[in-house]
């Protein structure tokens, strides 16, 4: 396209808000947060503000996303070529400690999310919300398209008591709102008493897949290498909570699934008796270089997206579950806890926010879920959503 949207980034730098003017800042960011034409946040804001960037602070994964999942943790460290401290959120504390923010005025979030509540960015953020509330500190999100649009919901809204670290706050698996919207909703829904300023984009559209935004998809985690997995990402972040590979030691994690246990020519029949829109199933094989089943030869298949629009990931998933169940009733499993600190829930349940899944594919393991049990399943209150969501959204 000819042209592309702006940037909270790139507003900020270009238009300097008040509150970001002559004050002591800190930048939660990593080697996704850059600007168009691939300037990191931190070189263009300390270029910006000269002398007002104190201290940078990274999510899950590391500054440079060098870390795989799962509590693996980033150690501090230091950001060379501008020697400023890079305090990690996800070491030994998952948010910003009371003297991590002391020196700061000011604490800027420049985070790209992929529009699914099982993504720790947005929990690093709320809880950066909570230690400015509870510091007095101003907190300014800088936002970022949703690269999987800002229409459609997919999935269960989090059931309250299966909160943890990948669902911090009750809202749907795909939940179709900004990061900057989503803070607006957390700000006003947990309560916070928090000075929070959105810097919004120029020129995103609700209707948008991110293809159309003009803009160079960066990966902001080391599984999320293409904005096509982050569209089968609502669903395929399931594959977690099981013993079937969910692509991960391969080129393409998310858009394949499998286990040595599973025969891809017999699995593919038993899909097709589900609805599976904007994808295109194939049999394959597959052998992870890490993770689970690393060098063993995996049956699975791989999901082809067609049409980015139709996709609905977390239904083509449930079918995956389900029938995978139903193949190998005895060798198909849940995975036990811990799973992102958290270390007694089943992750199964906090992944998809609700008990439901498990005990129904546990229930009907030698027939299968049918289309109508996985529809149920799916099924989300969009008008009591949108009746919460509405006020927040900054794009109409």
């Amino acid at each position: 396209m000819d042209t592309r949207i702006v940037l909270g980034l790139e507003r900020a730098i270009d238009q300097s808000p008040i509150v970001m003017r002559g004050r002591r800042l800190g930048l939660v960011m990593n080697q996704a947060s850059v600007t168009a034409d691939m300037t990191t946040a931190c070189e263009a804001i300390a270029r910006a503000y000269p002398g007002q960037l104190q201290v940078i602070f990274s999510p899950q994964h590391g500054i440079w996303g060098e870390q795989q999942a799962n509590m693996i943790e980033t150690a501090h460290s230091v950001y060379e070529p501008l020697q400023l401290p890079v305090y990690s959120l996800y070491s030994e504390t998952r948010r910003p400690a009371p003297g991590m923010l002391d020196d700061l005025d000011c604490l800027v979030v420049d985070l790209q999310d992929v529009g699914t509540r099982v993504y720790t960015f947005i929990w690093t953020m709320l809880e950066c919300l909570r230690a400015c509330a509870e510091s007095g500190k101003t907190i300014v999100v800088l936002d970022r398209p949703n690269p999987i649009g800002g229409e459609i919901l997919e999935g269960p809204v989090l059931a309250s008591n299966l909160k943890s670290f990948v669902g911090g706050h009750e809202i749907p698996l795909r939940h179709a709102l900004t990061i900057g919207e989503l803070a607006q909703l957390l700000v006003a829904e947990c309560q916070l008493d928090v000075e929070l300023v959105v810097v919004p984009m120029l020129g995103w559209e609700r209707q948008m897949q991110f293809p159309e935004t003009g803009l160079r998809w960066q990966w902001p985690s080391p599984n999320m290498p293409a904005v096509t997995t982050a569209l089968v990402y609502p669903g395929q972040v399931l594959l977690e909570g099981t013993n079937l590979s969910e692509g991960r030691g391969t080129t393409r994690p998310f858009e394949v699934v499998g286990a040595p246990f599973l025969d891809p020519w017999q699995w593919m029949p038993e899909l097709e008796r589900f609805p599976l829109p904007g994808l295109k199933l194939r049999p394959i094989r597959f052998v992870p270089t890490f993770d689970k089943w690393m060098g063993e030869s995996c049956g699975g298949i791989d999901l082809q997206i067609i049409e980015p629009s139709d996709v609905r990931s977390v239904g083509t998933t449930l079918a995956l579950l389900a029938t995978a169940a139903k193949l190998a009733p005895d060798q198909f499993r849940w995975l036990p806890p811990p799973y992102e600190y958290e270390m007694v829930k089943p992750p199964i349940d906090i992944l998809f926010g609700a008990a439901a899944l498990r005990e129904q594919i546990d229930q009907s393991r030698d027939r299968s879920l049918s289309p109508n049990d996985i529809e149920a399943l799916l099924h989300c209150d969009e008008n009591a959503w949108l009746e919460r969501a509405t006020p927040h959204q900054i794009y109409r």
